[in-house]
Parts: structure tokens; C-alpha cells; sequence
């Protein structure tokens, strides 16, 4: 065992022009969270305990695509999904459809101990949050004052907006850009980046857990689930890693992407570093996303095919790195 590890995401897919003040702001948030974890790890909690309240301090922030600041659906509201999985058994519990739960991530983590079942979306999940007293605020609440005008651009557009979009290759690190034309399901988009949050973490008992939460795409038709509240795909932790995706989540879901990280560490014997590498350049086919993991043995990667991925890890030797490129 290596000791306890950290990883955090804001999102792949950055607007190589992104401002520095908004880099800078994205980078004092993700310190932000990892020095919330750190002091949880060195504090003994679970790594289940961490990916959560991790998760929920990004969902309360409206930097980033989760909780408030979440994307808008095409009638201008906000719809929200989540999960989370705790190694040990494999347990998981994930949300779809939330418009009035503060915390979908914690809301995903009742699922996960408070109800038989794994899954829960729409009026049912917001029937058991009110059931189980999590905190409820009206849907304008998660809605910003950007994010109504990138829904303009995007109705303007006629299409689904994904906030930046320059592809590149790239695994901890950005490659040449390249111009392709962008699709989802062969066909056409506009420019991506929905920047989904999510956090992996393996405690000193080698005990491995992820949480992923977003709103979605930009102007997504009602209805739209996306990777991160399917466990195998934008989410996933077992007893040799924990692994949280964001990107394009039709190509993520049809690659099984978290789950395929564990699946070469466990079929072709490969570390986690190998691991992350070999499926984002052999998974996502034409897809563009990126990824988090920590293995049970201390090990920290990040692995992102777009032009950067808002990250940050720490690791119990001293070890911390916060990056956007």
C-alpha cells in the first residue's frame, strides 16, 4: 500500500483563449477542494466519505458545471445527475433528473445506502430526497447569469452547445490541435467542454472511491441522461481503483470508459498510469474526454484527448499538482 491519494476535475475541453483570471480562479477552486480532502484524509475519514464532500463543494461552487451553475436544457432549466461507488463491494447509488436537490452527489450516496435499489431519476429521486430531508432550493437557484447567455448562443446556434471545443491528444498534458468536424452520434455539434466534477480517492487503508456529478450539456434536449450517473461509464471504483470521467458523454457511455481503466489493470496486468494511458487512446474511438483515477496502491493519473482538462491531485508523500493544459 502507497498511502492515500487525491485526484479532482473540473471538466475536459478548454478554450485555448480561456482568460487567465478564469484559469487562475478555476485553479483556486480545485486547490480549494484538494486541501478540503487532504485535511479529511490526514483526519482518517473513508475515501467514500472524501469523494463526497469533495463533490459537494464543487456542486455548491457555480464555477463549474454541477449543482449551481449547472447547464441549461433547452427550456431553460436546470436538470442534474450524479453517482457515486465505494470500492470495498463494489457499492454504488446514482441520480438523474434533479431540479430541486441542492446536492446530487449526496443524494446518490443515499440511494446507495438508504435505498434497495442503485438508480433513481426524476420524480422518484425527488420523492426519496424529500422522503430523506436532504436540503431542497428552488431551480433558479442552480441557474447563473452565464449560463442564460450561453443558452442564447446556443438556441441562436440552433444547436447543443458544448462550451470550448479545440480537440488535442494528450494524457496529463495537451498535444497538436487538430480541426475536425465535432459530432455526437455521427452528427453535427457546435464547440465542446460541459465541465462536469469529479473526484477519486484512495484512503491509507487502500480503499478506493469516485463521485461524479454535472449538469449536463448546454440546451440538451428534457429528458438527456449523459455518463456521469452511469456507473461502468462516467463513474467507477472496485477494489484496484477508482476513476471518474467527463467529456463527451455519448462516447464515453458507449466505451464503458471508467470502468475500462479497471478492467486492463485487471485483464492485461497493466498499472494505472498504463491503464489510463491505453483506454483513452484506444476507447473513445472518435470521442474527446478525460479522466481521474487513483489505484488501491497509492497511485495518482490523469489521462484527457482535448486541448486540457481542469484537474488538481495530491498524494500522502507531499506531492501536488493543479493543471489546466
Amino acid at each position: 500500500m502507497g498511502g492515500w491519494a487525491i485526484a479532482v476535475h473540473g471538466g475536459a475541453g478548454v478554450d485555448p483563449n480561456l482568460p487567465k483570471e478564469r484559469q487562475e480562479e478555476a485553479k483556486r477552486l480545485l486547490t480549494r477542494c484538494l486541501d478540503i480532502g487532504i485535511s479529511a484524509l490526514r483526519s482518517n475519514l473513508p475515501a467514500i466519505d472524501v469523494v463526497e464532500l469533495v463533490v459537494r463543494e464543487l456542486e455548491t461552487d457555480p464555477l463549474f458545471n454541477s449543482g449551481r451553475g449547472s447547464a441549461l436544457t433547452e427550456n431553460g432549466t436546470v436538470e442534474m445527475e450524479a453517482s457515486i461507488m465505494d470500492g470495498p463491494k463494489r457499492r454504488c447509488g446514482a441520480v438523474s433528473g434533479l431540479t430541486t436537490v441542492k446536492n446530487p452527489v449526496s443524494l446518490a450516496r443515499l440511494v446507495m445506502e438508504k435505498s434497495p435499489h442503485s438508480y433513481l431519476a426524476f420524480s422518484g429521486a425527488e420523492e426519496f430526497a424529500k422522503k430523506q430531508g436532504v436540503e431542497l432550493v428552488g431551480n433558479e437557484y442552480f441557474i447563473t447569469e452565464d449560463n442564460v447567455g450561453m443558452l442564447k448562443l446556443a438556441k441562436e446556434a440552433n444547436s447543443i452547445l458544448f462550451d470550448y471545443r479545440i480537440p488535442a491528444i494528450g494524457t496529463c498534458g495537451a498535444g497538436a490541435a487538430m480541426d475536425s468536424p465535432l459530432q455526437m452520434n455521427g452528427l453535427p455539434i457546435s464547440v465542446y467542454a460541459p465541465e462536469t466534477v469529479g473526484c477519486v480517492v484512495v484512503d491509507k487503508e487502500g480503499r478506493c472511491a469516485a463521485a461524479t456529478s454535472t449538469g449536463g450539456l448546454m440546451n440538451k434536449m428534457m429528458g438527456r441522461i449523459g455518463d456521469s450517473p452511469l456507473i461502468g461509464s462516467g463513474t467507477y471504483a472496485c477494489d484496484l481503483c477508482g476513476v471518474s470521467c467527463t467529456g463527451e458523454g455519448e462516447a464515453i457511455i458507449r466505451s464503458t470508459l471508467a470502468r475500462e481503466v479497471a478492467a486492463v489493470m485487471e485483464y492485461k496486468g497493466l498499472n494505472l498510469h498504463e491503464a489510463v494511458d491505453y483506454v483513452i487512446k484506444n476507447r473513445l474511438d472518435e470521442g474527446k474526454a478525460g479522466l481521474i483515477a487513483v489505484s488501491k496502491n497509492g497511485e495518482v493519473a490523469c489521462g484527457f484527448n482535448t486541448t486540457g482538462m481542469f484537474r488538481g491531485c495530491a498524494t500522502e508523500d507531499g506531492f501536488m499538482e493543479v493543471g489546466v493544459w
